[in-house]
């Protein structure tokens, strides 16, 4: 329960970053809100794998580009989700992005990436 724990406080940090990012992109870069939502996803995942490595897993003792390759391989999934399920919620639900984000992020955070992370990433 204590990794579980100290994922979701890794994983709110990320998305903190992520979120400020998709909003200093959208807001003030004017980018689409689907190219902001995937610049803070890239963003929040860096910060993730840090923290995840480091702090929730104490997995640093273990080879850094194994790690990063299993990774990627995870964060594109994450990406993919993300992004596309930021799209689907904004574009067919019609909510605003910022809450598609919020809805999408917290999904795929708690389920996809902590499991992926656990027993593959970090494992």
């Amino acid at each position: 329960m204590a990794t579980f724990l100290k994922a979701q406080v890794a994983s709110l940090s990320a998305s903190i970053f992520d979120f400020l990012t998709t909003l200093v992109c959208t807001q003030y870069l004017h980018f689409w809100y689907v190219l902001g939502s995937a610049t803070g996803t890239t963003v929040g995942g860096i910060i993730n794998f840090s923290m995840g490595r480091h702090w929730v897993f104490g997995a640093a003792h273990k080879r850094v580009h194994h790690q990063i390759l299993k990774y990627i391989m995870v964060w594109g999934g994450n990406l993919l989700l993300t992004t596309s399920g930021v799209y689907l919620v904004t574009h067919y639900l019609n909510i605003n992005y910022i809450i598609s984000k919020i809805i999408v992020t917290c999904t795929v955070g708690v389920t996809y990436n902590y499991l992926m992370q656990k027993k593959f990433v970090f494992a």
